[in-house]
């Protein structure tokens, strides 16, 4: 069957009013199911006021990355998620799929569109004034799950056939998805929570063996060849407990980074939480300290103070935590196999 003969026999994923509450929110819809919206730090960058804890941890220049998704659904409903349930939630996918050379050339496009006014910013030099025309990394993080994209591997092809590098956020849900995936240039999987019953409180998972689902996610994410990460979003109160559980999940995937960050009260996830939730960078270095004592191979590596994030590493990896771009699109095109060892730099790389 083709994708058009498929579309024909799906509904569509979203209605008119979710729709009309995405863009009154700054999102921009991509065709039928990817979406747009500029990140905060991606304006910051371009006034000169910082870069993103990506920039940091990475040297991802913040005026050049796009944030967006290939899928607006989610099959979970995170209390913390500032998001919330602006598009449907869902076990799999539905409604029409959009090739990946329609999402990646309308997604720059209604990115651009929406920079548009800063290019008289006087707070703007002339340099990212050019650059910012030029997207050179894509961050799969926006809302709802990318990963259930069924296309997501050869869109992410397609991102580095033109040298944008990718990143890739996934609940762990979708172990099948992650088993498509050849290339990425870091998959991240969020682990919120260090038991069964914990997450299930958390996150609200559709899938009645979500923990399962998680623990093959980690079981994969092991075993793949690119940069990997699990990320920890500590919500104080709450998750941050039972450190030698956390690692017990973390050590089962064998990620090469680990990050934590700081819930924010922002969003939707004010009718879960309170200001008190959040947890100071105090809290999170001494969150990270008692985590470390089961985590005898990693060490710390980096923090974004403005984000209250601390980056963590396998200490095979000799603090090489930047990525070096060239190689990696080297890499990717060669057809050879890598680790991502191969593509860890010890200094901030040019991404092209």
């Amino acid at each position: 069957m083709t994708l058009q003969e498929l579309s024909k026999e799906r509904q569509e994923q979203l209605n008119e009013l979710q729709k009309k509450i995405l863009i009154r929110q700054g999102y921009r819809l991509v065709g039928n199911h990817s979406a747009v919206k500029i990140c905060e730090w991606t304006k910051k960058s371009l006034r000169g006021e910082g870069n993103c804890y990506k920039c940091t941890f990475y040297g991802i220049r913040s005026h050049q990355c796009m944030q967006m998704t290939t899928s607006m659904f989610c099959a979970s409903r995170c209390k913390f998620c500032w998001r919330g349930q602006k598009a449907p939630v869902g076990k799999e996918w539905y409604g029409p799929i959009d090739s990946p050379e329609h999402i990646i050339e309308h997604s720059i496009e209604e990115h651009l569109k929406l920079l548009a006014g800063f290019g008289s910013n006087k707070k703007m030099n002339d340099k990212k004034r050019e650059e910012h025309k030029d997207v050179r990394h894509v961050a799969l993080s926006l809302t709802g799950e990318p990963i259930t994209y069924p296309l997501i591997d050869e869109i992410l092809e397609q991102f580095h056939q033109r040298r944008i590098s990718t990143f890739l956020v996934t609940n762990a849900q979708f172990p099948e998805a992650i088993e498509k995936i050849r290339n990425v240039t870091q998959l991240y999987l969020s682990i919120d929570a260090p038991s069964k019953e914990k997450l299930k409180e958390i996150d609200r998972p559709l899938f009645s063996d979500y923990w399962e689902r998680m623990n093959k996610c980690l079981d994969l994410l092991a075993t793949r060849r690119y940069r990997t990460c699990i990320r920890l979003t500590m919500v104080k109160k709450e998750n941050m407990d039972n450190y030698e559980e956390y690692a017990k999940l973390i050590n089962r995937g064998s990620p090469d980074f680990i990050e934590l960050k700081s819930y924010v009260w922002v969003g939707e996830s004010q009718k879960y939480y309170h200001v008190p939730n959040m947890p100071y960078m105090e809290d999170m270095k001494e969150f990270t300290k008692k985590l470390l004592e089961f985590l005898p191979e990693y060490e710390y590596l980096s923090r974004h103070e403005p984000s209250r994030a601390i980056l963590l590493g396998k200490k095979s990896l000799n603090k090489k935590h930047w990525i070096n771009f060239p190689k990696f699109f080297d890499l990717v095109a060669s057809g050879t196999d890598y680790t991502a060892e191969d593509y860890c730099s010890e200094k901030m790389e040019d991404n092209k």
